[in-house]
């Protein structure tokens, strides 16, 4: 009997999910749904079309303008190259684990340790190093907007004697803040074991300098911009300055402050990449500038790889960002 019961509902259970399947899988679905896969891929297909029939009509100093097929095959290359110094690097720790294991076996005393390996990092390792600095620059962007956005927000006096200020900055290229960080973090940052490299603080300076200002404007603006109402409970309720903005002013804000966030890291990824050049520090940029004085035949395809991967990862970047948004910002549309 109970295996009767427990099949009848099993079957119901199915039958429910195959017509939800089915509901899901009309006309109208797979149309919107086609347009949705196809039209991207057709315009993929015109731009890479372009791409291959222009390419070869620009001359250059280096020769002509690299087509899809040279970027691809450069772009293949640069993995091979990944792989084998990865692998050179495997052997240099092996054979150092191999010297140290017969120096303790003659001297079980003895002090021994594993150096890194010394090549040059490769554009996969530029890409990492990259990413790191992006993310160490907007976190602390994230970390001075947000509370100040929220200062802001709330106390309007305090909003217009800074507000000068914000505009008067908020400008300011990449180029011009990173000749000050350099001079300041050289001079500041003194010490014979620095946890950080000098070029990673100074890229991650830029980063922060350039990239708070929309966070901490979408914060002041979503928090000045909360519900009255919210706000006269808060004070019947006699909150306190942080129930307040736990309770009341976050969840409010949130959507314009992840708005803001979005933006910022769009900022600081194409701020990082010009600090970069600029500063010879390690990662895409530096990659970019070495490439472009390098001068050689393959130096086009190679740059282009950089300004592809670039883009992608921006790209995905923006995604990540979109979807934690929509986690988040319940009420924005989804």
């Amino acid at each position: 009997m109970q295996m009767n019961s427990l099949t009848g509902k099993l079957g119901q259970s199915m039958g429910f999910s195959l017509r939800q399947l089915l509901e899901h899988f009309t006309p109208t679905n797979l149309a919107s749904s086609g347009r949705q896969l196809i039209l991207p891929f057709i315009g993929i297909l015109v731009f890479v079309g372009f791409w291959h029939l222009a390419a070869p009509q620009v001359n250059t100093s280096l020769g002509t303008f690299p087509g899809p097929a040279q970027v691809v095959e450069q772009a293949g290359q640069l993995w091979q190259e990944h792989s084998d110094q990865r692998a050179k690097a495997d052997r240099f720790i092996i054979m150092q684990e191999e010297r140290n294991a017969r120096i303790l076996a003659n001297n079980p005393d003895a002090e021994v340790r594993i150096r890194d390996y010394p090549g040059a990092p490769t554009f996969i390792d530029q890409i990492g190093t990259s990413l790191i600095t992006v993310l160490a620059g907007f976190l602390v962007a994230a970390l001075i907007a947000v509370p100040l956005g929220i200062l802001f927000g709330l106390n309007r006096h305090f909003q217009a004697a800074v507000n000068p200020l914000i505009q008067i900055f908020k400008p300011v290229s990449p180029l011009a803040w990173l000749p000050l960080v350099t001079m300041v973090v050289s001079a500041t940052y003194v010490s014979d074991d620095p946890m950080f490299e000098k070029s990673f603080l100074t890229s991650m300076i830029t980063v922060t300098l350039c990239s708070l200002w929309p966070t901490l404007i979408n914060t002041s603006v979503g928090v000045a911009a909360v519900n009255p109402d919210l706000m006269n409970v808060s004070r019947v309720l006699n909150l306190s300055f942080w129930s307040h903005v736990r309770k009341v002013v976050l969840p409010s804000s949130i959507p314009m402050i992840f708005t803001g966030l979005r933006v910022s890291l769009g900022i600081a990824w194409m701020v990082l990449i010009a600090a970069e050049m600029l500063a010879q520090s390690p990662g895409l940029g530096k990659f970019v500038w070495d490439e472009f004085q390098n001068g050689s035949s393959q130096s086009l395809s190679r740059i282009m790889v950089a300004v592809l991967a670039i883009g992608f990862i921006g790209f995905v970047l923006d995604r990540v960002m979109q979807l934690i948004q929509r986690k988040v910002a319940w009420n924005e549309g989804r």
